[in-house]
């Protein structure tokens, strides 16, 4: 496998890969511990997934971790007004 495969964004390994808020949500995302992990970093220790928020997040529309990260916040603060 060449340098250009590995780092290809269909080829992020969600179990074990370096995640930051850059890297984009590729069709092979999944809802990985090592993504629980990252989000727990950027969220807080309070983060949790619901259905909504992963289907959210696998809509289709370009997006990357940041997005979602930034995402999730946002609905915690509209959720207790």
């Amino acid at each position: 496998m060449n340098k250009d495969q590995k780092t290809s964004p269909e080829n992020i390994n969600w179990h074990s890969a370096t995640l930051t808020r850059e890297t984009p949500i590729t069709e092979s995302y999944k809802h990985t511990q090592n993504v629980r992990r990252f989000m727990k970093l950027q969220c807080g220790e309070h983060f949790k997934f619901n259905r909504d928020f992963m289907s959210w997040i696998k809509n289709g529309t370009p997006k990357t971790l940041g997005d979602v990260a930034d995402h999730w916040l946002h609905q915690e603060m509209t959720n207790k007004k």
